[in-house]
């Protein structure tokens, strides 16, 4: 639970198009794809990569919601 799933991306050329669940999530242009492609590259996880990249990723309040009264227990 908490690792990012389900993204894939495309190189099209200079365009990195990211999707979610086969859903359209983010695009990728220029400097920013090239420094996608490059982290890529390197090894880095693709998955969290691309989470951080379309916001997905942990906005820093989920032990906050977690202990709130109506999610306890989940």
């Amino acid at each position: 639970m908490g690792t990012p799933e389900g993204f894939a991306y495309r190189d099209e050329g200079g365009t990195v198009t990211i999707t979610h669940h086969d859903r359209p999530a983010g695009t990728l242009r220029g400097a920013a794809a090239a420094r996608f492609l490059a982290a890529v590259a390197r090894g880095d996880d693709q998955q969290q990569l691309m989470a951080r990249v379309t916001g997905n990723y942990k906005h820093g309040n989920e032990r906050r919601a977690r202990e709130h009264p109506r999610n306890r227990g989940r």
